[in-house]
């Protein structure tokens, strides 16, 4: 791990210790100040100084939590230290194998992210599968359909490990053989592989219990990480009604959803989203627009 690297966990994983970590914008205002001194004096490579941070424009308060963060070196090597016993290991966004698509995120995208599992599918290309935990059978149908066409079709299937849609493709993909990239709203301690073909990945810090706004967070992951994704079932309302929103907003991926004559998916397709039929679903790569970065 460069130093760079530890810098970026010191201000911005969560460590269990109370302090709230810089997110991503806070992170890049502070390394955009740093550069635009002309002395570079206030260099992240060295120690930080309050003075430093209020020659950058920060005030008082703010400049003593910087160097609060950055001062966790011995909570930091421990948090990592429990981690590695456990298989689990960081990315930062300046890491060689941070994710490339999830820098579409913006300020949105996770600084940091901690896995468990093979890391090597992060760079093979990738399909999504969201949808809704209680499932009518043919949004169950059309999620088993995913995995096994994502195995088939040598893809790994994205998706969030909740009850319904995502496990139910997840299971349907490794049954047909194929891999899973899992992305948690919780930890990891509780989430260990059991084969190659599986990555857990959580973002902050791997030790988080399971939050709302944590599960809201992630289905951008999801939807950044699939180079195309398939929606199962939607309400009217909820998490996957608005990640797919949000995604048709910002352009993460070209969505595609599951054409069954419900009100949530309906609705989805008038802003945007292609429709496609479950009967008519026998390739994921052939769905029209993909994406080849």
């Amino acid at each position: 791990m460069t130093a760079a690297e530890r810098g970026f966990l010191l201000l911005c994983a969560e460590l269990g210790d109370g302090q709230k970590p810089l997110t991503l914008a806070q992170l890049r205002t502070l390394r955009a100040r740093v550069l635009a001194r002309a002395d570079r004096s206030a260099n992240l490579e060295r120690a930080v100084t309050e003075n430093d941070l209020r020659k950058l424009g920060y005030d008082s308060a703010f400049a003593a939590h910087i160097c609060a963060l950055l001062a966790r070196e011995e909570a930091l090597s421990v948090y990592l230290g429990i981690a590695a016993q456990h298989g689990i290991r960081p990315l930062t966004c300046i890491s060689a194998d941070y994710p490339t698509r999830l820098r579409r995120l913006g300020d949105a995208a996770p600084s940091v992210l901690f896995y468990r599992g093979n890391a090597a599918l992060l760079r093979r290309p990738s399909a999504a599968l969201v949808g809704s935990r209680d499932l009518n059978p043919a949004g169950e149908a059309f999620a088993r359909k995913v995995g096994r066409l994502a195995a088939q079709e040598d893809l790994v299937l994205v998706s969030g490990n909740a009850r319904g849609a995502d496990r139910i493709a997840q299971e349907a993909c490794l049954d047909a053989g194929g891999a899973v990239i899992a992305v948690l709203p919780d930890g990891l301690q509780d989430h260990a592989p059991d084969s190659e073909r599986i990555l857990f990945l959580c973002q902050w810090g791997w030790h988080l219990p399971m939050a709302s706004y944590r599960a809201l967070e992630r289905n951008r992951l999801i939807h950044a990480l699939g180079r195309k994704t398939l929606v199962a079932q939607s309400g009217l309302t909820g998490g996957t009604r608005r990640g797919a929103e949000e995604n048709l907003r910002r352009g993460w991926s070209p969505l595609f959803v599951h054409e069954d004559g419900s009100p949530g998916c309906a609705a989805l397709i008038s802003l945007g989203a292609s429709p496609v039929r479950l009967e008519a679903l026998f390739s994921i790569r052939s769905l029209q627009p993909w994406t080849h970065e």
